[in-house]
This record gives C-alpha cells, structure tokens and sequence, in this order.
C-alpha cells in the first residue's frame, strides 16, 4: 500500500530462511505489496507458486491482488482471461479492480463489459457508473457521458460527492468537493494555482464528466476536496510541518499532479490516504511512483 514492493519481497524471502511458513494472508500481503509496486513479473511468479510450491489453494482475494496488478501494469487482456479461469464467480472487488485498470489505461470497450458484469451484481453502486464515465470523458463521448447519468437518474443511484478531512491542532476539519463558500481558503488557493502554475503545472480536465469550455473544466478541478483541505494546511499550519489528509475516494491524475508540485513549491511533506492507497509527497515526488 505504501509502495514498498521491493522490500516487501525481501522480508518474505527472510522469513522463508527463519524457517517462518506463509499462510494464505501472508500471500495477500505479498501479491498486494507487488500490485501497488509495478512487480508484475514477480507477483506472477508467487502467485503460480502458492498451490505447487506452497501447497496454498488461492482464493478469491488472491485472484482480486492479481487482476489488481494485472490491470494496473495495463494487461488487460490477461486479467479477463484470469477472471474467466477463476474457480469460484468473481465478486464485485475482482470486477471493480479491471474496471478501474479499464480506466487507466482507456479501454472503453472493455470498460463497457466490465461495467455489465458489476451493475448486475450490484446495480446501485455509483461509483460503477462513475468509473465509466471518466472513462468516456477522457475520451470525449459526450453521448455516453450523458447516458451514464440518465441510467444513474433512473435507477436512483447518487454519486457518492468527494470529501477530504484534515486535522490542525486537535480539530478534524472536513471540506467537500466544491465547495466555494469558504472565501479565504478559496482566495488562497487561486493563489496555489497560480503559483504552481508558474513552476509548469498545467491542469489535467479529462476527467471533468461535463462538455463544456477548458476554462470551466479547470474551475471544477481546482475545487475537488483534497486541495482545499491541503489549502487549509498551508493556511493554518507552522512552516515544516507535515500536511495529512484523508479522502473518501481516489484523487485524480490532476490533484496528483497538483500536490506534487505543492510539495516541491512550498517544501512541503503531504501525506494522503485516498481510497486506494497513502500517497507520499515530498520534493515533487509522490513514493507511490504515480501508481495507484
């Protein structure tokens, strides 16, 4: 999760020389370790070896870590095939995975398929059709942009609205995604954006689920929840201290973006737990090595 794959691996490999058996858990950590790593050739390897070398029968979360690291290396392909392989039915975290990776890697055919097995294991999960919509965005299908919203409209689903929490002197203060109430933090942050801006940070709207004009795009962006709370921070905060924050969904490739060149600009350390992982910025480096 951290982005330590390397030493994940090596603290398995000492562990066999202890004499220390691995268990189906000790498995999970590995392959996840390999996923949030990029070590595709490696967590193939392990995971072939569970049942034959190890005498581990995987389970399903063993197969969601490989069609995780699968997707995310952009073997899409080989991850469907995996999840046709799969001895029991896949769950809607094995779907959710490939979906996800469908996105990355701009797949909308695949996307389209994904999203069919997920919505009918659960047909009221939003951030299902929110996924594909990104998806179309990014590649500029307004028409299906807009037919995800209907079929959301029409069956009720919500989409769960982004929100990040930050904690200054003892108090958790939590921000939504656009919120333009708060004048101050908001001022400050135009000021951000112009600052980083000027260091070569250009913004990145193919996720914005709107045809409109780039500048509109750039508004929606500049206001998703994770900026406004690192805004606070940098507000509220002594200079050196390190900035954390939590968010309910994963950040986007833009605030990703942005918050590295937060880091470098202000000499500032952020650490962010979006919901698929900690990101680590320092020096306008993230330590997840932008995979996520």
């Amino acid at each position: 999760m951290h982005g330590y794959g390397k030493e994940a691996v090596d603290a398995f490999i000492a562990m066999e020389r202890e004499g220390i058996k691995p268990d189906g858990v000790t498995f999970v950590g590995l392959l996840c370790s390999c996923s949030h790593s990029g070590l595709v050739s490696v967590g193939r390897s392990y995971f072939s070896e569970m049942k034959i070398v190890y005498g581990i029968e995987p389970g399903i979360e063993h197969y969601g870590c490989m069609i995780d690291l699968l997707g995310r290396s952009g073997c899409l392909q080989e991850a469907l095939e995996l999840i046709k392989s799969m001895p029991m039915k896949p769950n809607a975290v094995v779907w959710g995975g490939l979906l996800r990776a469908c996105h990355k890697h701009k797949d909308a055919k695949l996307g389209e398929q994904v999203t069919d097995n997920l919505l009918s294991l659960d047909p009221h999960d939003g951030g299902n059709y929110v996924f594909l919509s990104n998806l179309y965005a990014s590649l500029n299908r307004w028409t299906e942009v807009d037919q995800c919203r209907k079929l959301m409209i029409k069956r009720g689903v919500r989409k769960t609205p982004g929100c990040s929490s930050i904690e200054v002197e003892n108090i958790v203060y939590e921000f939504v995604a656009g919120d333009t109430s708060r004048t101050q933090i908001n001022v400050f942050l135009d000021k951000i954006v112009k600052e980083v801006q000027a260091h070569g940070y250009e913004p990145d709207t193919t996720t914005v689920l709107h045809d409109v004009e780039d500048e509109e795009k750039e508004s929606v962006v500049r206001y998703h929840s994770e900026r406004i709370a690192v805004a606070f921070g940098l507000m509220t905060m002594q200079p050196g201290r390190i900035i954390r924050v939590v968010k309910n969904l994963r950040t986007c490739d833009d605030c990703h973006t942005f918050m590295k060149f937060i880091s470098n600009v202000y000499k500032r350390e952020i650490i962010m737990r979006d919901r698929n992982r900690f990101h680590h910025f320092r020096n306008g480096y993230c330590f997840c090595n932008d995979y996520w």
